[in-house]
């Protein structure tokens, strides 16, 4: 396949409040939790051509925080917000693989297999989604992160696109936690030397999970029909293979 057309590569957007916010192929978007974003933001995403908002978070973590802004139930009701959970904390082995929380591309593959009808649930929302797309969780980098890549990959993203991709995301986080505490201790803020050490490394293991992935074949397996991925792919303005 030839690919993301250059005008539908990965690209950050300025929706205000907004974290992590990047496009990542053609109508399809990926950010940090939504209630970040202003009224002036969710305007701005309208205005973008967003109808459809994806939250992979799990149910207790879409609770407000004192900082959110204050936001008006007209400014989100013009949405579709659906809550697809990517995963589920109570699974024996999910913390003895990731900790707290998934946090290195090292384990997205473990990450697919304990939860694959939830990632394929994901997917299947996209396909169904009205307009515009914006797929959330809650730094915006790793559970975002993991279907950026297959959506990567379903679009014949190349290496460099896909290593950019994930390293906006662990910038974006990393910088939002320079001027507020992050959620947990060892997850803080990084200075720029030991970001990059990190950046390194997880770019590694990014690239290897990337190599071994074939979206397709994955969604296939977990009952996303034909029809469903030609819509996915039609969504980020990809090329049949």
């Amino acid at each position: 396949m030839d690919g993301i057309s250059t005008a539908a590569k990965q690209r950050g957007v300025h929706w205000d409040g907004a974290v992590n916010a990047w496009c990542i192929a053609g109508s399809v978007y990926r950010m940090g939790r939504r209630e970040w974003l202003t009224e002036a933001g969710w305007q701005q995403m309208y205005d973008a051509g967003i109808r459809t908002v994806i939250d992979l978070r799990t149910a207790r973590e879409r609770q407000p925080r004192e900082v959110d802004p204050v936001v008006s139930e007209e400014a989100t009701a013009r949405f579709d917000i659906v809550h697809c959970p990517t995963e589920d904390p109570a699974n024996e082995d999910f913390t003895a693989l990731f900790g707290p929380y998934l946090k290195d591309p090292a384990h997205y593959a473990d990450y697919l297999r304990l939860f694959p009808a939830s990632i394929a649930a994901v997917f299947k929302a996209v396909a169904a989604a009205t307009g515009g797309v914006v797929v959330h969780c809650a730094a915006g980098r790793d559970r975002s992160g993991v279907i950026a890549v297959m959506l990567q990959n379903l679009a014949g993203a190349s290496d460099e696109e896909i290593v950019r991709g994930y390293q906006q995301g662990m910038r974006g986080i990393n910088e939002r936690h320079r001027y507020h505490r992050a959620p947990h201790a060892h997850d803080a803020y990084l200075e720029k030397d030991a970001l990059e050490v990190m950046l390194a490394s997880r770019s590694v293991s990014l690239l290897e999970f990337a190599h071994s992935l074939d979206s397709q074949a994955f969604l296939t397996a977990n009952r996303v029909s034909e029809a469903e991925i030609a819509a996915v792919r039609a969504k980020l303005n990809a090329l049949a293979p």
